[in-house]
C-alpha cells in the first residue's frame, strides 16, 4: 500500500498545506500590513466559522464512505447519486447558514466576548465570510468527492489557483492598489470570496473537459435533489463526524472565550499559533482522511484483507512526517511566529503556547488514523463518542482548572491530555472490537 498511499498522499497534504497557507499569507497581511489588532479580530471568528461549517464537513466525510465504497465497486452511477444528494443539501445549508449568520454576526461576536476594541473590524469581516458560504460549501463538498474516487491531484490544483488569487487580492485590498478601494480588515474576506468563487468555476470547467466520472453534466443536475435513501446513509456516517468537529468548535469557542480574558494580546497570539498548528494538524488530517478513503475502496471492492495494511501505512506515515514537521517548528518557532507578530509581549505569549501544544499533534494523527479506517466501514458511533468525551471531559475542564491555578498557560494543557486520552480509547477499541468484525458495503 505504500505506493498508492503516497500517491494519494502527497497531493492530499498539499492541498491542506496550501489551505492553510492562505489562512497564513492572510493573517501576515493583517498582521504587518495593519496590525496587531487586525490579527486579533479575524481569530476571533475562527472557532465560529469551524463550528457552522462543522455539519457539512461531517456530511462530507459521510459521502466520501459511500463515494469510496461505490468506487471500488465500480457503480458509477451511485456515485453521481450520492454526489447530487450531498451537492443538495451543502446548498441548502450554505444559504441558510450564511444568511443567519450575516445577519447575527455582532451578536455571535459578542457572545464569546470579542474585545470591545475590534469587534467592529471581527463583525464586518465576519459578514463578508458567511455570504460566501453559499459558494464555499459546495466547493468543499465537490473537492472531498473527488477524493473519495482516489482523485486527490485535481482538488490540489485548484486550491493552487484559488491561493495565489486570494494571496493578491488581499494586499491590493488593504493597499488599495489599481485604484482599488482600501478595505481595511475585511480585504481578506472579500480576497477569499473571489478566489474561491473564480476556483470552484474552473474546476468545474475543468472536470466537464477531461469528462471526469463526477463532473457537473446533465445526470448529475438531473440527481441534483435529496436521495432519502442516501441521504440517510450519509448522515448516519457523516453526523457522528459533524458532532465531533461541533464539539472540537465549541472546546475552541471555549477556549477563545478563556484566551479572551486576558486580552487582544493573548487573543492575537491565540490566531498566530492556530496557523502554525494547521501546518502540523492538516497532515495528521490528511492521512486520517486518505486512510477512510483507501480503507472504503477495500471494502467497496471486497478486499477486506487489505485494511491492515492500509493502517500500518498510515500510522507510519503518520510519525515519519509529524515528527519532521513539529521539529522544525521547534526549531525555527521564533522566526516562524515573527512572520504573523510584531510586538513582544504577543510573540512571548504564543512561544509559550506552541512549546507546550506542538508536540502532542502526533498523537492527534495516530488517534485520526484510527478513527478514519473504523469510519470508511460505517463504525462512527464510538470512535465519536471517544473524541467527544476527550473534549468534554478531558480538555475544557484541564483547560479551565490549570487556567485558574497557574493563569494563560494552564489553558494551552487541555490539548495534549485530551490527545492522549483520545488515542488510548481509540485504540483500545480498533484492537479488541472493531478488528474482530467483518465489514460489508453499506449500499
Amino acid at each position: 500500500m505504500w505506493q498508492p498511499f503516497l500517491v494519494f498522499l502527497i497531493p492530499l497534504m498539499l492541498s491542506n498545506i496550501l489551505q492553510s497557507a492562505s489562512q497564513t499569507l492572510n493573517s501576515i497581511f493583517l498582521g504587518r500590513m495593519i496590525g496587531v489588532n487586525a490579527l486579533a479580530a479575524v481569530s476571533s471568528l475562527f472557532p465560529i466559522i469551524f463550528l457552522l461549517i462543522s455539519f457539512v464537513i461531517g456530511l462530507s466525510s459521510g459521502s466520501t464512505v459511500l463515494i469510496g465504497q461505490a468506487f471500488g465497486a465500480k457503480d458509477l452511477h451511485k456515485m453521481k447519486r450520492v454526489a447530487g444528494t450531498t451537492l443538495s443539501v451543502s446548498i441548502i445549508l450554505g444559504v441558510v447558514i450564511g444568511a443567519l449568520g450575516f445577519l447575527f454576526s455582532r451578536e455571535l461576536l459578542q457572545a464569546i466576548r470579542t474585545p470591545a476594541n475590534i469587534l467592529d473590524d471581527a463583525a464586518a469581516y465576519a459578514r463578508i465570510i458567511f455570504l460566501m458560504l453559499p459558494i464555499f460549501f459546495p466547493y468543499l463538498v465537490y473537492t472531498t468527492l473527488l477524493r473519495g474516487t482516489g482523485d486527490s491531484q485535481t482538488p490540489f490544483y485548484f486550491l493552487i489557483i484559488g491561493t495565489v488569487l486570494s494571496a493578491i487580492a488581499t494586499p491590493a485590498l488593504i493597499r488599495g492598489w489599481l485604484d482599488l478601494p482600501q478595505m481595511g480588515v475585511p480585504s481578506a474576506a472579500l480576497a477569499g470570496f473571489f478566489a474561491n468563487t473564480v476556483s470552484f468555476l474552473a474546476l468545474l470547467i475543468y472536470l466537464a473537459r477531461v469528462d471526469h466520472p463526477l463532473r457537473f453534466d446533465m445526470e448529475t443536475l438531473s440527481d441534483l435533489k435529496i436521495d432519502w435513501k442516501i441521504f440517510v446513509a450519509v448522515v448516519r456516517i457523516g453526523v457522528p463526524t459533524g458532532l465531533q468537529i461541533i464539539m472540537v468548535a465549541l472546546a475552541e469557542i471555549a477556549v477563545i472565550t478563556f484566551v479572551n480574558r486576558f486580552g487582544s494580546n493573548a487573543t492575537a497570539a491565540y490566531g498566530a499559533v492556530n496557523q502554525v498548528v494547521g501546518y502540523v494538524q492538516f497532515p495528521a488530517i490528511s492521512i486520517g482522511i486518505a486512510g477512510s478513503i483507501f480503507g472504503a475502496q477495500c471494502i467497496g471492492a471486497r478486499r477486506e484483507d487489505r485494511l491492515n495494511s492500509v493502517v500500518r501505512s498510515a500510522v507510519v506515515l503518520n510519525y515519519i512526517i509529524g515528527a519532521i514537521i513539529i521539529g522544525l517548528c521547534y526549531i525555527f518557532a521564533w522566526d516562524i511566529l515573527g512572520w504573523f507578530i510584531t510586538d513582544r509581549n504577543t510573540l512571548v505569549i504564543a512561544h509559550t503556547l506552541l512549546m507546550i501544544t506542538l508536540w502532542s499533534y502526533v498523537i492527534f494523527g495516530n488517534s485520526s488514523v484510527l478513527s478514519g479506517i473504523m469510519r470508511s466501514s460505517g463504525t462512527v458511533f464510538w470512535p465519536t463518542a471517544f473524541t467527544i468525551a476527550s473534549i468534554a471531559a478531558v480538555e475544557v475542564p484541564v483547560a479551565y482548572l490549570l487556567m485558574q491555578k497557574i493563569g494563560l498557560d494552564g489553558v494551552w494543557f487541555g490539548y495534549p491530555a485530551a490527545f492522549c486520552v483520545a488515542l488510548a480509547l481509540q485504540f483500545s477499541y480498533y484492537t479488541f472490537v472493531w478488528k474482530k468484525r467483518t465489514h460489508e458495503r453499506l449500499i
